[in-house]
């Protein structure tokens, strides 16, 4: 029952993934017979009812980390004042936290270097 090639994924909220989850656990029917009326897969039903069970309406919660704050400075040409401050601000609050945790530039650099060429640079003992 895959998604179609080109669609957007659907956000749920943790209200919805409760209601539909109370659904299945109330016995309102089978799981594939709810996961189809909702259109949603057995397996994110199963998910999503593992969750509730182990962490409660916690467990529903939506766990997305946030994205590079940089970013949306970064792609355009034109910033304002207010927002060249902002930038630069974000920017030594990076170079703060990374200093907090004693990496210097360079560490970073490599760090990220190694990440972008998928090679692993530890030497493997025998």
């Amino acid at each position: 029952m895959g998604q179609p090639r080109g669609g957007t994924n659907r956000y749920w909220s943790k209200e919805e993934k409760l209601r539909i989850v109370k659904r299945w656990l109330k016995g309102e029917g089978s799981m594939r017979g709810i996961a189809k009326e909702e259109k949603i897969t057995g397996r994110m039903l199963w998910g999503w009812t593992q969750a509730f069970e182990k962490e409660g309406e916690s467990g529903l919660e939506n766990k997305r980390k946030p994205g590079n704050p940089l970013v949306r400075f970064q792609r355009r040409k034109d910033l304002t004042e207010l927002e060249l401050l902002e930038y630069e601000n974000m920017k030594l609050r990076i170079e703060n936290l990374r200093l907090k945790k004693g990496y210097t530039e360079e560490e970073v650099k490599a760090i990220r270097q190694k990440r972008s060429s998928g090679k692993s640079t530890k030497s493997s003992k025998s």
